[in-house]
């Protein structure tokens, strides 16, 4: 059986000082099967001196205004041609040159491949964990608690994977992959740490009304009496989280 290509789509607007440790965690990996897609929104600060350093081996190189941080996660997705789409964005890394090798070794040619994430600063120190750890089995239910499978870090099959809903402006990617979960026949825990996590993005700059997002897409998903049950269950959880390791970095 042939290897699956894994299209890799990293979208970035004018952030010249992290662009280059995404851009080499992709081509620094063992596995060649890689279509490498970089979405710019048209970058004034460096960041496409960054990207054209490397333009001979990045496949899709796209610089233009954009809607927003998902417009622009769309036209990655409409310029992908791989078997698996991943969202790697300015800033993350894969957590080793091996990472997409392992993937593809463990991942049992499921519908959706997911694994564990590590955060890290802007000095690229690992801070820890995130507090939400990957389940050992997923579907489309298991983002009721909370979304505990870091978008960096799931490996969707291109043809159950639909365009970002654009109407939301901070946590379309809950939205997106609980979608694509509701479609996906198998998903495959991978067991091991796949992404690093730049800790800091702007749903945290804009929390609450990231916060309000959320609960909007798990409402439509799950329902509102279930959605208001399951919100005290995440308070409680990120109280008790709190108390014994003291405020979270995400």
């Amino acid at each position: 059986m042939t290897s699956p290509k894994i299209s890799i789509i990293t979208i970035v607007y004018n952030n010249v000082r992290d662009i280059e440790h995404t851009i080499l965690s992709v081509l620094n990996q063992t596995y060649d099967n890689i279509e490498y897609i970089i979405i710019d929104g048209a970058s004034t600060d460096g960041t496409l001196d960054v990207i054209n350093k490397y333009r001979g081996s990045i496949d899709v190189i796209v610089s233009e205004k954009d809607k927003g941080i998902y417009d622009a996660m769309n036209k990655g997705l409409s310029k992908a041609t791989g078997d698996y789409v991943l969202f790697l964005n300015s800033g993350d890394e894969l957590y080793d040159n091996s990472t997409i090798q392992t993937v593809v070794e463990r991942g049992n040619n499921a519908d959706i491949i997911y694994g564990e994430t590590k955060l890290v600063d802007e000095e690229r120190r690992i801070v820890g964990d995130r507090r939400h750890k990957a389940p050992s089995t997923f579907d489309w239910k298991s983002f009721r608690y909370g979304m505990n499978v870091c978008h960096q870090a799931i490996y969707i099959k291109r043809n159950i994977a639909e365009p970002y809903d654009l109407q939301y402006k901070l946590s379309a990617d809950i939205d997106w992959v609980i979608r694509a979960a509701k479609k996906a026949k198998t998903a495959q825990y991978v067991h091991c740490y796949v992404a690093r996590y730049l800790v800091g993005g702007m749903s945290q700059k804009r929390h609450r009304q990231s916060l309000k997002e959320r609960y909007e897409i798990f409402k439509k998903h799950y329902g509102t009496i279930p959605n208001i049950f399951n919100h005290i269950v995440i308070a409680f959880r990120l109280i008790k989280y709190r108390i014994t390791h003291g405020k979270t970095r995400e």
